[in-house]
């Protein structure tokens, strides 16, 4: 296992983060079997564990909780807030009203008095940035938190983050949570460099890209039927694989290219696609999500491969540096796109 400083932080951390996401009723509802998953990625020398408050309702954090009693110092605890929690509406969000509550929630969860890094999983557009990062100030002043950082954040925001931690001397986002894969390498042109001149981490999320890199796929699939499009009701849903849509189309034909530059590399189509991720020097981790021992010893496979140079340039051939094949794959996008209303000047 490789090793890679968190940002500007100091702490060192594993280059591949276990992420807990299929822990509970989305993925794995078995207790005991989801914590032994967590200690065999510890024994391999995975140090940092990524969860979230709305992961099976907080389930997930309950089930990393149990796992990592006994071997909390050897783990940087990462989790995250901001998605709904229940019905109300202030169960949600950036506000301090909120952060406040849910950090302490999170820790009865996790059965610790820290967490090693809290992120905020979205921007939440009614929040003032102001008000959250002073928020996240206060709780790592308490000993909650230790840093904080954020989660699919666009460039524009990781920046005016920055500049307002700066200017009213808050605590600023150490890391950045973006997706980034084969398939989705937007990121490549606008975060990534964004991040490295603030010296922030980058936790890479869905290095499977949501398991089109999983080896599953064949080209006459008309759609990938799995657990996680049946239960998991979080970002997934099986418009992620309608190959009626022209970017899944072109995610298919790359996935059947990249197959073939696998196996002539010697590797499998996971170990490509997650040696890719933790190739690019801004990548401080790429996030795994195994839902069973199996997945996991599979992808830890892939832990100390490095690409050589032809068979980056190989894939460089396949998706070009900066491209998203299905612009859905951001993982985030701002409200003002969505709504036409806020696009228009209302007729006087």
């Amino acid at each position: 296992m490789q090793y890679r400083t968190l940002g500007s932080t100091g702490v060192q951390v594993s280059s591949f983060c276990l992420g807990a996401m299929m822990f509970g009723q989305w993925g794995n509802p078995d207790h005991d079997d989801a914590a032994a998953i967590v200690r065999t990625a510890l024994d391999a020398g995975v140090n940092l564990i990524d969860t979230a408050d709305v992961y099976s309702g907080g389930e997930s954090e309950v089930i990393v909780g149990k796992a990592i009693a006994g071997r909390r110092d050897d783990v940087v605890l990462a989790t995250k807030v901001s998605s709904p929690m229940g019905p109300g509406r202030n169960e949600r969000g950036a506000s301090r009203r909120w952060i406040v509550k849910a950090c302490e929630a999170s820790l009865r969860r996790l059965g610790t008095d820290h967490i090693d890094l809290y992120q905020v999983h979205r921007p939440d557009p009614t929040a003032d940035l102001d008000e959250t990062l002073g928020a996240l100030s206060d709780l790592v002043r308490a000993g909650k938190i230790r840093y904080a950082g954020s989660s699919t954040f666009a460039p524009s925001a990781i920046v005016r983050a920055q500049w307002t931690a700066e200017r009213r001397q808050r605590e600023r986002f150490v890391c950045e949570q973006p997706p980034y894969s084969l398939l989705a390498r937007g990121i490549e042109a606008d975060v990534l460099p964004t991040c490295e001149t603030y010296r922030m981490g980058v936790l890479a999320w869905s290095p499977l890209a949501g398991g089109w890199l999983s080896g599953r796929l064949h080209q006459d699939a008309a759609v990938l039927s799995s657990h996680r499009t049946r239960t998991m009701p979080f970002r997934t849903t099986l418009s992620h694989y309608d190959l009626g849509i022209p970017g899944n189309r072109a995610k298919l034909d790359a996935v059947t290219e990249l197959a073939g530059i696998a196996a002539e590399a010697g590797l499998t189509l996971i170990q490509l696609a997650l040696a890719f991720v933790t190739t690019h020097p801004a990548v401080t981790a790429a996030i795994i999500g195994p839902r069973t021992a199996a997945q996991l010893e599979g992808q830890l496979s892939a832990a100390d491969i490095v690409l050589e140079p032809a068979v980056l340039d190989r894939i460089d051939r396949v998706v070009a540096p900066g491209t998203d094949l299905n612009p859905e794959d951001t993982g985030y996008a701002a409200d003002i796109l969505a709504d036409p209303r806020r696009r228009r000047r209302a007729a006087v």
